[in-house]
């Protein structure tokens, strides 16, 4: 007994110098009105976004340590519910959903964590995160609003995650990396739609989310009227006018959107570095302590987890760190100049008192003050004219839509719209492993479709259209299937001759077959939320099968209610014939209608898993056959050599699904092209106000053709490729390439110092080089009105080639004197290949 008592003694010691351990790591995350205090010291927090599912585990510590290069503190991620409870009560964290191993990466970092719990995430991700067999619970009526049935299993979700964290010790409470969290997301923006009970709602989430005590502060964005002591936050392009509701609270961005995303059809979005690194000084002027890049690495939306719908596979966002892992220079460059910056200035922006000064014109000063020193903005907000302000006996030239900063509030250190880092422009080359030059070998096979374009072959049958979501989105595709039996007195008869085949749809893709025979297929675009398909059709007496297949784009991921946005075929479906003028319409609505979820080859994953990839019954190598609507397709290849990022050009194709090695590389579409205007013929003009249809490229281009391959999917040997084809393509173009610098082009005003850098290559090359006021961008430079009196190209190249790096001052001390002017803004700009 003395024993036992010595050991039950030495276990409770053990326990308590654990918890005291613990203790000593944790440290305490707190807020007053000025910014987010850890261990009682403000803090300039400066985060970024990279959801876990956009990319994989193997890429997670290069994204993370550029981030952190890149000068954040921070990541910043949502929780993607239908990802991680797909049917209910049955949970994923694997593979690139290990939302755990995620945080403890950024943890191993020395990041801090923005964890956006939601669960509803919006994130143009499929049905805002929502798994679509909430929507069919018994007892509820929509989403997001007071429902017992709802807010249950939103707690139970939202509780699973803090659970699991509280596990690992990762709240700051317990010395983990999370210090601060979200509950709902962007509901402010909607929630006069929901009355009364949507106040009930967003008051309910509050006192939720506030009972799982995870001892840091919670976050409501977009939500004007936040509980206490939720934190109101802001998104937007801008977010310098925003002010919390609550005194005590900090002014955070939660998303500062560093591009915008991408539709079938639509343009590419881009952003320039001047505007976005204009709308963070412009934050951080007014009073802002956090700001975070939405999205700081985009990454792609692998399998069936695009929302919109319509939304493309490729979610590259123009943010710093591009789909692949590059850097996206000079966006990344501009802003890491910028951060440490900001960072050199936490004291005084986070206890400094304020001064404003209006200059007139839109120029502006503020005046940040300490016992220690001051730290001072000087924004011109002009969208078309420079100025040139007297500030505290000093001149100073603003250009139009910049900010300057000075840090001690005498020398310009940083103007939003002087980018002194380099420019990369990405090329794509041919895989050069083995014979892998050479085009690659088809095997094929078809889907087979006649159980149900023929025969009408289901798995359940009703007497009504069903929306496409009561099948718990399990499949893009869903058959409906119904027999239209025209007796010989039918009236419809009459009208045979010209008569068509009528359905109202929900705007999602649609293939109709009548009789076994392919009549036509429709969609539409991203905003479309319903459609009218009408096409001749040939019917004769007796029963007619009617065979339509729905395959959805993704489901609609925000809006007020877009939980009960209609999917697939809603009807009516209708016979129309016309005698003359009369006009006899048959509504086939209510006819029994069989239905069968998915396509035969997806069915158990049997064409395409890692399994059924290596098997090769039932393929054939014989008659590829090209334009064939409703294929499969199979090939194998080498992995590309050395490390850069893979990418599957899929140009020849129409539309379906990718897989690697059994992963689905998501949705293609290279058919669908851009709108043919509305695209930048120049560079971008940073000045005035960024939009989603500001500086677009890409007019009349496929919208995608290029699609991620991730290296850690690849394996040593022989790697399959499979494709379904919707549509009908050409698989014979199809090439597996690698993601390069190809041009790298350095610039730097006066007196700074251009840094140039192939990213692991050597510089080849130096195509062009300019010391004066040189005009254009990368790729097309041209002299300006001046330049240096001799010429700098070879003292750059003696600096720069043979090299994987260089830096040269751009000053006329080091490069000689210019033809300029007094007042020109003189600066060197370097071409280089790579």
């Amino acid at each position: 007994m003395a024993t036992l008592k010595h050991c039950s003694r030495a276990i409770l010691l053990c326990l308590i110098l654990q918890t005291l351990f613990n203790l000593s790591l944790a440290y305490r995350v707190s807020h007053d009105g000025r910014a987010i205090t850890i261990d009682g010291e403000r803090k300039i927090l400066l985060s970024g976004s990279i959801h876990y599912p956009r990319s994989t585990p193997g890429m997670w510590p290069d994204l993370i340590k550029k981030a952190k290069e890149g000068g954040l503190d921070a990541i910043e991620t949502y929780v993607f519910w239908n990802a991680h409870e797909p049917l209910r009560r049955q949970y994923d964290f694997t593979g690139n959903l290990d939302l755990i191993r995620f945080i403890k990466t950024i943890q191993d970092q020395g990041l801090y964590v923005i964890l956006r719990i939601g669960p509803y995430v919006c994130a143009e991700w499929n049905y805002g995160g929502f798994p679509v067999w909430l929507h069919n619970m018994p007892g509820i009526e929509e989403l997001r609003t007071t429902n017992k049935v709802f807010m249950n299993e939103m707690q139970n979700f939202t509780t699973l995650i803090v659970d699991m964290a509280k596990k690992e010790k990762l709240f700051a409470s317990q010395g983990g990396p999370i210090i601060l969290a979200q509950i709902e997301n962007e509901y402010g923006n909607v929630m006069s739609d929901y009355g009364d009970a949507g106040k009930s709602y967003i008051n309910w989430c509050a006192k939720m989310a506030t009972s799982l005590d995870i001892g840091v502060p919670w976050i409501m964005c977009q939500e004007s009227d936040a509980p206490s002591p939720m934190i109101n936050t802001c998104n937007g392009f801008y977010c310098d006018q925003f002010t919390p509701n609550n005194p005590n609270s900090p002014k955070i961005w939660t998303e500062n959107w560093t591009g915008w995303f991408k539709s079938w059809g639509g343009k590419d979005p881009k952003r320039t570095a001047e505007d976005l690194a204009f709308a963070v000084a412009r934050f951080f002027q007014f009073g802002g302590t956090v700001q975070n890049y939405y999205m700081y690495h985009g990454g792609t939306n692998f399998g069936r987890t695009s929302g919109g719908p319509y939304l493309t596979t490729s979610y590259d966002y123009d943010a710093p760190i591009d789909e692949y892992g590059h850097l996206n220079q000079p966006k990344w460059g501009h802003l890491r100049e910028l951060h440490k910056l900001l960072k050199s200035m936490e004291k005084t922006l986070t206890h400094g008192n304020v001064t404003n000064t209006d200059y007139g014109n839109s120029v502006s000063a503020t005046v940040y003050a300490t016992e220690e020193g001051s730290s001072c903005f000087l924004a011109n907000e002009n969208q078309s004219e420079d100025s040139t302000i007297t500030f505290q006996g000093s001149s100073y030239n603003l250009p139009a839509w910049s900010v300057s900063i000075l840090p001690d509030c005498k020398t310009e250190e940083f103007n939003t719209a002087k980018v002194n880092t380099q420019t990369n422009v990405k090329v794509k080359r041919p895989n050069q492993a083995g014979n892998d030059q050479a085009p690659l070998q088809w095997k094929w096979r078809p889907e087979m479709i006649n159980d149900f374009v023929v025969r009408g072959k289901g798995h359940f049958a009703l007497n009504t259209l069903i929306d496409q979501k009561s099948t718990n989105d399990v499949s893009d595709y869903l058959w409906y299937m119904t027999n239209a039996d025209l007796k010989d007195d039918d009236p419809i008869l009459s009208g045979s001759s010209n008569m068509t085949l009528r359905i109202n749809s929900s705007g999602q893709v649609l293939h109709a077959y009548v009789n076994g025979n392919y009549v036509d297929s429709q969609w539409t675009k991203y905003g479309a939320s319903n459609d009218l398909f009408e096409r001749p059709v040939k019917l004769t007496r007796g029963k007619n099968q009617i065979s339509l297949l729905s395959a959805t784009v993704g489901l609609q991921n925000y809006g007020s209610k877009f939980d009960m946005v209609p999917n697939g075929i809603p009807g009516p479906v209708l016979l129309v014939g016309r005698v003359g003028d009369e006009t006899i319409i048959k509504d086939l609505s209510s006819h029994k209608w069989t239905y069968k979820v998915g396509l035969y080859g997806l069915d158990d994953k049997k064409f395409y898993n890692a399994k059924a990839a290596n098997s090769e019954r039932g393929w054939s190598s014989k008659n590829v056959p090209l334009n064939r609507r409703m294929t499969w397709y199979k090939t194998t290849f080498e992995v590309p050599l050395e490390n850069d990022p893979v990418v599957l050009n899929l140009q020849g194709m129409g539309k379906g699904f990718a897989w690697v090695n059994g992963y689905n590389l998501g949705r293609y579409w290279p058919t669908y092209l851009a709108e043919e205007d509305g695209c930048s013929t120049e560079s971008c003009d940073y000045r005035g106000p960024y939009g989603s249809d500001k500086c677009a490229y890409n007019c009349g281009n496929p919208s995608q053709i290029w699609y991620h391959v991730p290296r850690s999917w690849l394996k040593d040997g022989v790697n399959t490729l499979v494709l379904f084809e919707e549509f009908g393509g050409n698989p014979s173009q199809i090439n597996f390439q690698t993601v390069v610098v190809g041009t790298a082009c350095g610039q730097a005003h006066e007196n700074k110092t251009m840094e140039l850098t192939c990213h692991g290559r050597r510089i080849s090359e130096i195509k062009y080089a300019s010391f004066g006021d040189p005009q254009g961008a990368c790729g097309a430079f041209k002299k300006g009105s001046c330049e240096a009196e001799i010429d700098v190209l070879p003292l750059i190249e003696k600096q720069c080639v043979g090299k994987k790096s260089c830096s040269v001052e751009a000053s006329e001390a080091n490069l000689g004197a210019t033809s300029c002017v007094t007042g020109t803004v003189k600066r060197l700009v370097v071409e280089a290949l790579c």
